[in-house]
């Protein structure tokens, strides 16, 4: 079976790693492994619905050393195709009858997750009539009308025993047409204001939700299984509370402006396209798989939960529903990325089953000196242009001449070809003991331009970097 619709995606696999490489570097095996699966995702959703069901999503499965850049690229990826994506450590979670977390609860972080980015969205979509609702709130607060006062009705005055004088008392005289007018003018006069920003430091008392008053209830661990909030389910019941608050008029609107566009949500439109993006878009990346793995495939012993925790992700990952408090969730087109460092284990001591459901298996390298100098200077907002940006704030202009940059690579790649391999995350530390003395007195000096020199690189780290003794305390 075949379809001559062309896609209208422009979300090519050749896109998709352009847009990767503006913030990863190397890991070309990866990026293209995750670029074919992202791709597949968008074609298979062209396809009719008979054929598409039965499409399964190709898992990945990343292999090398911390800090190359594993989780960035899942992370990534799940940004720039707007899907819902958690990132679980395979470490976390036990075998069901252990102490721990329930390999489930990531399908319910996933769903959480689709919920929030829906929500976020609607919120946004509504926010043009909820700040005109929030408005007319304010208008109310800042200019209250007349409270009418109870008015007998006059049946019931045959009854009372009042005297005629207090029977008339009773009832408030109605406002006049010119009464009237005149409130609306005011009223028209302080929307004026109001919306040009005249009244924002001005302080109002307004009627808020009283968030507070929703004490947490907690169930059994059970009802967490099933699906059921208990705290919803009463809150369903009992009336919501409001405090008054006084607050700054600005506050004020904002306050109110958010829980008018919570109101315009429609809710059950909500739960149901945030179901659809976790089970057809989503992303749970499953980091330290090989944490869970017992060495040559002995379960015996303390390990026996190790292996306890692959069955249990065993469902999930070939499929299953998950109940969930917005209802089943299916996993058949959830896309799973596993990654660890394999670095006492091998891939192959994943139990069997495990491993067919990661068909795609990527080998990520070490970073070499040249590619920790591309991290440092080429991605967008790099190490580099972060500490460049952090001290503009004091008046003062920090640059790194190109030799800088390539010593500091070089000493990073040093430190991790001798000791424990961090990868990237070498060079966090490196960046904070070279600008530390600057981070501290900079406040202080009255200097321009502070250019950070290959001399100056040696100065800082050649002794952290020879010394044996300190190493052993620092990354």
């Amino acid at each position: 079976m075949s379809t001559k619709t062309k896609i209208e995606s422009d979300l090519t696999p050749s896109k998709i790693i352009e847009h990767l490489n503006r913030y990863i570097v190397g890991q070309d095996k990866a990026k293209r492994a995750v670029a074919i699966a992202l791709r597949n995702r968008i074609r298979r959703r062209a396809l009719p619905p008979e054929i598409a069901h039965e499409i399964m999503p190709k898992n990945i499965l990343m292999v090398g050393p911390t800090g190359v850049g594993k989780t960035e690229i899942a992370r990534r990826l799940a940004t720039l195709s707007n899907a819902p994506f958690v990132k679980v450590e395979a470490t976390k979670f036990t075998e069901v009858g252990y102490v721990g977390r329930d390999v489930e609860t990531i399908i319910r972080d996933l769903m959480e997750f689709a919920v929030s980015m829906v929500r976020k969205r609607m919120i946004a979509d509504v926010q043009t009539p909820a700040a005109e609702k929030a408005e007319e709130r304010l208008l109310d607060a800042m200019l209250p009308r007349r409270e009418k006062k109870f008015s007998m009705p006059d049946f019931m005055k045959v009854f009372s025993d009042k005297p005629d004088d207090d029977k008339d008392k009773d009832e408030e005289p109605a406002e006049t047409q010119e009464e009237k007018e005149k409130y609306n003018r005011t009223r028209a006069h302080f929307s004026k204001m109001l919306k040009d920003g005249r009244l924002d430091d001005k302080d109002v008392e307004i009627e808020v939700n009283d968030n507070a008053a929703a004490m947490p209830i907690f169930g059994s661990p059970g009802m967490d299984v099933m699906g059921i909030n208990i705290t919803e389910v009463l809150g369903g019941i009992m009336p919501k509370k409001t405090k008054k608050r006084s607050m700054k008029v600005k506050e004020a609107m904002r306050i109110l402006q958010q829980e008018e566009a919570e109101k315009l949500i429609d809710t059950e439109a909500m739960v149901k396209e945030a179901l659809d993006m976790a089970q057809e878009d989503g992303i749970v990346f499953l980091d330290e798989i090989d944490k869970v793995v017992v060495k040559g495939g002995d379960s015996h012993g303390p390990d026996v939960s190790r292996e306890g925790v692959q069955r249990d992700l065993l469902p999930i990952v070939e499929g299953s529903v998950v109940q969930t408090r917005y209802g089943p969730v299916k996993t058949d087109h959830v896309l799973f990325i596993a990654a660890g460092a394999f670095s006492g284990v091998k891939p192959s001591d994943l139990i069997p089953e495990l491993q067919g459901r990661f068909p795609i298996r990527v080998e990520l390298e070490p970073l070499s000196w040249e590619h920790l100098q591309q991290i440092l200077t080429e991605p967008e907002n790099s190490l580099i242009r972060q500490y460049e940006a952090l001290i503009s704030t004091e008046g003062t202009e920090l640059t790194f001449t190109k030799e800088a940059t390539e010593e500091i690579a070089r000493l990073a790649h040093k430190m991790n070809s001798e000791m424990e391999d961090i990868g990237a995350r070498r060079l966090h530390t490196m960046m904070e003991q070279l600008l530390e003395e600057i981070s501290f007195s900079v406040s202080d000096m009255d200097v321009e331009k502070i250019e950070i020199t290959p001399a100056m690189v040696k100065e800082k780290l050649s002794g952290l970097v020879e010394d044996r003794d300190i190493r052993r305390y620092l990354l």
